[in-house]
């Protein structure tokens, strides 16, 4: 049984964390009382702190919302945690960020390891997430087995930070099918298609992919709004780290401005 650590329980943190109490010890924090109640329940241990947490674990995942939050989170944890113990950031943030964070562990003989997910809540309650890693070979195989947890598909992908540029890479692909699929249908309807016809005739033709099943069950594109300003979120991460003009943005953006995200801060 490893003592097992999680910060960030929000709709995809607290099913991850939940899947970890499986043959371990888990402690948790979160800035608000509530979300820590249902852990307690079931057993687990609530830290007074981040430091308190990063003492008591040999493994601790993060899943907070953005770079800032991660990076203020590893600087209450690393000064506290073993050497030997390993860091996990399930958040999906700038590879550069984890670069850093990987450099400043090593020099506490920390483990970071970056592991963005893919899957969203339902298959992080599961345990059937894809978690794309980025860090080193020890490092991996020591996340492994508490990442089995939560995770059916899990690759190392390089170091630090790979985990992360292959996570935007996905997410702006599944925006870019979207935006395409956004596009196609109001193509066909300007043809004098049926919309409803078309976008089931799609399911089971060659132009079919899970963007566009997404977008085919969407009353109109402003109720992707939650979801959209998060892919928004990666499609500016993806051009952060190549070009706002990429292929893939340029594809996205026609659902994107239709849901109404872009004008949101990443």
């Amino acid at each position: 049984m490893a003592e097992v650590g999680f910060i960030g329980l929000g709709s995809q943190g607290a099913p991850i964390a939940m899947r970890m109490m499986t043959g371990n010890a888990l402690t948790v924090w979160a800035r608000r009382p509530e979300a820590l109640a249902t852990f307690a329940e079931k057993g687990a241990k609530v830290a007074a702190s981040v430091a308190d947490l990063g003492t008591a674990c040999d493994h601790i995942g993060v899943c907070v919302v953005n770079d800032a939050d991660v990076v203020q989170v590893c600087d209450l944890l690393l000064p506290a945690m073993r050497p030997g113990s390993v860091l996990a950031i399930h958040s999906t943030i700038l590879p550069q960020t984890c670069e850093a964070l990987a450099a400043q562990a090593a020099k506490r003989g920390v483990l970071l390891l970056d592991a963005p997910v893919s899957g969203g809540s339902p298959a992080a309650e599961a345990g059937r997430l894809t978690v794309m890693c980025g860090g080193s070979e020890e490092a991996f195989a020591r996340a492994l087995p508490v990442l089995r947890t939560f995770g059916a598909k899990i690759v190392l992908l390089g170091p630090a930070g790979a985990g992360q540029r292959a996570k935007i890479v996905n997410n702006a692909l599944l925006a870019a099918h979207m935006g395409l699929a956004h596009s196609a249908l109001a193509i066909a309807e300007g043809l004098g298609v049926d919309r409803a016809a078309l976008a089931d005739l799609i399911q089971a033709s060659s132009g079919r992919s899970f963007g566009f099943e997404v977008y085919a069950r969407l009353p109109a594109p402003p109720a992707f709004a939650h979801g959209g300003s998060l892919l928004f979120k990666d499609v500016s991460l993806l051009g952060a780290i190549t070009h706002p003009g990429n292929p893939l943005a340029l594809a996205a953006m026609p659902f994107l401005d239709a849901a109404g995200v872009t004008g949101e801060t990443p």
